[in-house]
């Protein structure tokens, strides 16, 4: 489910907990800053950062048939020393931030589902209302809906640019910094951005139908 689960905590670690998890909130640390489904579970952007950083280290160890991650840092060169650094330390805030109780699978399942299921019911009002349009189109009628999509249409295109301005000053900001945490946080960031600018072309399509 998560990979943190099976990371031992090192000894002396405090562990800071968050009272409970709710919906919308991450499966992990109860977050509910950049949540995004990460492994079929809804996770914030800094789980999602140092579970990448894990997952890169397990790729190197595994690609040379390492020892396995966890116990000592003793390493062969320099290179395996920050894959085992770096996994520690993200292994470290995981354990800090972690939930005293992790939800019931079964319970973020159901917390999902109405998500889902209004999001296929506004697809189909929506697939149902331009039928009705094209069938008995009516000039007033006709107006109102293409006055309030556009509106609706333009509020989400803003608030798109601002989050795509973010991401990209993100970027910016770390281009050309080294290291695993580094690299991580980049592809998260790349990866919103492709989310954003994908979500944009849509609108625009919509936007078109609606001329």
């Amino acid at each position: 489910m998560i990979d943190a689960h099976s990371l031992n905590a090192p000894a002396g670690t405090t562990t800071v907990r968050i009272a409970r998890w709710t919906p919308g909130g991450c499966v992990w640390c109860g977050s509910t800053d950049s949540v995004e489904t990460f492994r079929n579970e809804p996770r914030c952007g800094l789980c999602r950062e140092k579970e990448a950083v894990i997952d890169e280290a397990k790729h190197f160890i595994g690609m040379y048939g390492l020892r396995p991650l966890g116990g000592t840092l003793a390493s062969d060169d320099e290179e395996e020393r920050e894959y085992r650094v770096t996994a520690r330390d993200a292994r470290e805030v995981l354990n800090r931030i972690r939930l005293e109780k992790l939800p019931d699978p079964a319970a973020v399942r159901k917390a999902l589902r109405p998500r889902a299921a209004a999001a296929v019911n506004a697809a189909a009002s929506s697939t149902a209302s331009g039928s009705a349009s094209a069938k008995a189109p009516t000039k007033k009628s006709q107006a109102g809906v293409t006055g309030i999509d556009a509106i609706e249409l333009q509020s989400r295109v803003e608030k798109l640019l601002t989050q795509l301005t973010s991401v990209d000053e993100q970027i910016s900001a770390l281009d050309g910094t080294q290291g695993l945490p580094a690299r991580a946080r980049m592809k998260d960031l790349e990866k919103q951005r492709t989310t954003v600018l994908t979500t944009l072309a849509a609108l625009e399509k919509a936007r078109r139908r609606t001329n």
